[in-house]
């Protein structure tokens, strides 16, 4: 498992440089959008060939992330072609103080290939044990159905309402958008609580619970939701009602 843990740790590096080079070439640095999902599916296939526990555990754990990431890749690829760069990446390489892309190696690339090794911990360490599929793991696929089923429907519901020349300067409020102002980022949050549960077959993968967490605070608390109402907080003029009626994260009632 340690072996493992070290190989997937200089592959997951390998990829970020990779993804970097492929930035500078293009002068984009939303490419790591699209390698981000497809690093987790390197991962998981890496650790699927070098693991040895149960079978039912490797497939399922490699699949499921597989198939997680490969949407995921598309959909922002897809999303970010023919547009200009993420303002995102501009904010960080305009604090540059030497080289902009030494600074956006260190403070981009690296940092998101710190994350993406450690936030795997449980599609690693679950591809190792010996007990047979449970009811926890069972638990966990559900899970991870309604995290993926919120994510791709949020998703699809934004990019329907983005390609509508109606909806500009407009705020997206129907479908899951009426329950959550954030189905996607709830539902990615699901996808990793479930592969965590199917993870817990042993105590190592219990002991990955900071991986879930980590990916939960991101997204609700970090460089998910609040760098995403900030923005639209001020290109929206009917945001702030918005926030008032609905639910931050988790689906609930729209509030009257």
């Amino acid at each position: 498992m340690i072996l493992n843990l070290v190989v997937t740790l200089g592959v997951t590096l390998l990829v970020m440089v990779i993804a970097f080079a492929l930035s500078v070439r293009r002068r984009k640095y939303d490419t790591i959008d699209t390698v981000w999902g497809l690093g987790f599916a390197v991962v998981a296939l890496v650790t699927f060939g070098m693991a040895d526990g149960p079978f039912a555990y490797r497939v399922v754990l490699t699949a499921l992330t597989v198939i997680w990431g490969v949407r995921l890749a598309v959909h922002l690829h897809v999303r970010n072609h023919g547009k200009p760069d993420d303002r995102r990446y501009a904010a960080i390489e305009a604090k540059a103080k030497g080289s902009p892309q030494a600074h956006m190696f260190r403070v981009v690339f690296l940092t998101q290939a710190a994350i993406l090794w450690f936030v795997s911990a449980p599609i690693q360490i679950g591809q190792y044990g010996d007990d047979s599929f449970g009811p926890l793991a069972y638990a966990g696929v559900a899970v991870w159905l309604i995290g993926f089923g919120f994510e791709t429907v949020g998703d699809w519901q934004l990019s329907r309402f983005r390609a509508d020349p109606a909806s500009t300067g407009k705020v997206l409020d129907t479908g899951l958008w009426r329950f959550t102002r954030h189905p996607n980022y709830f539902g990615d949050a699901c996808v990793w609580w479930g592969l965590y549960l199917i993870a817990c077959h042993s105590w190592a993968g219990v002991a990955t619970l900071p991986a879930p967490i980590l990916m939960t605070f991101l997204l609700a608390k970090g460089t998910g939701k609040p760098m995403t109402e900030k923005h639209l907080s001020s290109s929206r003029p009917g945001y702030a009602e918005y926030v008032a009626r609905t639910s931050g994260f988790f689906p609930l009632p729209p509030r009257r």
